[in-house]
Parts: structure tokens; C-alpha cells; sequence
């Protein structure tokens, strides 16, 4: 019984994961056409990156784990995309540098719309994990009756 409540904590790291995952699309795509004055200031796509918790196999490894015995997925931190970023030639933006171009973001919004969609999956996935374990465990509840 105690591995079904496991469950609703591998299930919760799997949420957590793709709500990040959720957040940095959504942001990601406020920004899409966003500008700027140069290069260095024009917004890059975020990409968050996940790491496996697994904790018997770190365990044995002889790693040291944040982990509390949950296994499941960690969010570790959120990068920056290095794909180019686009430049236009705009000379009456306010944005414009001194030669007349504005500096777009490098944000995708097919890939955004894809990693949104997977996302929202994943999610849905996991609340139907945690769905699953609940009836499993009325079931087993039900045993004695």
C-alpha cells in the first residue's frame, strides 16, 4: 500500500516538471516579437532542464541526493537558447540602433506550440497516474467491506 502513496509523489515531481515547462512556453511566446536596440538585449528562448530523480540508484552509486526517497523528475534550472537572433532593417522604429535595425528575439512559436502541446500531454498524463492510484486504492479499501 505504502508504494501507491509513492506514486502520488513520482506523479507530483512529473507535474511540477511540465508546469515549468508550461511556464517558460508561455513566456517564451509573450516575448516572440518582442525587439530591441542590439543583439545582446533581444530576448532568448527559454529551455528548462530536467534531471531524473532516482533515488535507489543514486543511493548506490554513493551519490548524495536533495532527493527525499522520491523518484520522479527535477526541474534544475531554466536555460537560454544560443540560436541566432534575427535582425531587421527598421529605420523608423523608436528601437532601431544607429544603422536602422531592430534585433528580434529567437523564439520559435511552432516549437513553442509543439512543447506546449507536449507539455500539457505530459501533464495529463501524470493526472491520470495520480487518478489511476486513487481508484487502485479505493479498491483495496473496499476489500474488507
Amino acid at each position: 500500500m505504502s508504494s501507491l502513496f509513492k506514486i502520488f509523489d513520482t506523479a507530483g515531481t512529473g507535474m511540477a516538471a511540465q508546469s515549468t515547462r508550461l511556464n517558460t512556453v508561455a513566456s517564451n511566446l509573450a516575448n516572440a516579437d518582442t525587439v530591441s536596440s542590439t543583439p545582446e538585449a533581444a530576448y532568448r528562448a527559454k529551455e528548462p532542464l530536467f534531471a531524473t530523480l532516482h533515488s535507489k540508484a543514486l543511493q548506490s552509486a554513493g551519490a548524495t541526493s536533495q532527493s527525499d526517497g522520491t523518484d520522479g523528475v527535477q526541474t534544475i534550472g531554466v536555460s537560454e537558447s544560443q540560436a541566432d537572433i534575427s535582425s531587421r532593417y527598421e529605420p523608423g522604429n523608436p528601437m532601431a540602433d544607429a544603422n536602422g535595425y531592430v534585433y528580434g528575439s529567437n523564439v520559435n512559436p511552432i516549437d513553442e506550440l509543439v512543447n506546449m502541446i507536449s507539455a500539457s500531454r505530459s501533464y495529463q498524463n501524470n493526472v491520470e497516474v495520480m487518478n489511476t492510484a486513487k481508484q487502485l486504492m479505493l479498491k483495496t479499501l473496499d476489500i474488507g467491506k
